[in-house]
């Protein structure tokens, strides 16, 4: 392929990847903000123990990471069995476990992006929201959540761009099948083991730092708006 004609097979990477990030993403945030929560609030004897597991995925090896993936959600592991014979959900060697890797390794920077975003937010108004008659739920729902969007987005951004750039924990979970779960990263590093290889490599390279680039500009973008509109409220 000559300049920036890409190939199907380029073509499909692409999207595959985006659409693994973008799955990633949108499924880890419930749980990133419930845990961002708990850290930034709870008071309880285990929460460092909690606090550890969460960031356990950005000082592991990605292959280790993968490898207990492999050994907990693979087809003859206890979950992953469990998960196709009731719920027919398969993770090895799918879409899904990718997007199931990209989600572990993102979860970390989106926990930490949200937490920080918690722990900045004055107390008196939610208790003064409390005061009011609002139940917790309510609280959070109007009062803490507006608050924290900004770092909300932020975290989801920073999720996504780590999805985006995943290939560790993913080769080793699901390896790099064509179509399926070959994303850019793992596209890349095939076309680097290729002779000539290293035009359609830069390519794909290229165009991941230019998705990655986009995401953390429109993260910025959206999150100052948030916080302009909440200033102004």
């Amino acid at each position: 392929m000559d300049g920036w004609v890409l190939s199907e097979a380029e073509t499909t990477a692409i999207l595959l990847t985006i659409r693994i990030a973008t799955v990633a993403t949108l499924a880890s945030l419930p749980l990133a903000i419930l845990t961002a929560l708990i850290l930034a609030r709870g008071r309880f004897p285990g929460i460092s123990l909690l606090n550890g597991l969460v960031h356990l995925p950005l000082i592991l090896p990605p292959v280790v990471t993968g490898f207990l993936l492999l050994v907990t959600f693979g087809r003859k592991g206890p979950v992953g069995a469990f998960l196709e014979a009731h719920l027919g959900l398969v993770f090895s060697f799918r879409w899904t476990g990718a997007a199931l890797a990209a989600a572990i390794m993102g979860f970390p920077l989106m926990v930490r992006s949200i937490r920080l975003s918690i722990e900045m937010v004055d107390r008196r108004l939610e208790q003064a929201a409390a005061t009011l008659g609002a139940g917790r739920l309510q609280v959070f729902a109007t009062v803490t959540l507006p608050l924290i969007l900004p770092g909300v987005i932020a975290g989801a951004i920073l999720g996504f761009a780590k999805a985006m750039g995943e290939f560790g924990a993913t080769m080793t979970f699901v390896s790099a099948i064509p179509g399926e779960t070959q994303t850019l990263s793992a596209a890349i590093y095939a076309f680097t083991q290729v002779p000539g290889g290293d035009a359609e490599a830069l390519r794909l390279t290229l165009i991941s730092v230019a998705i990655s680039m986009a995401a953390l500009v429109a993260s910025e973008m959206l999150a100052s708006r948030v916080a302009r509109r909440i200033a102004a409220a």
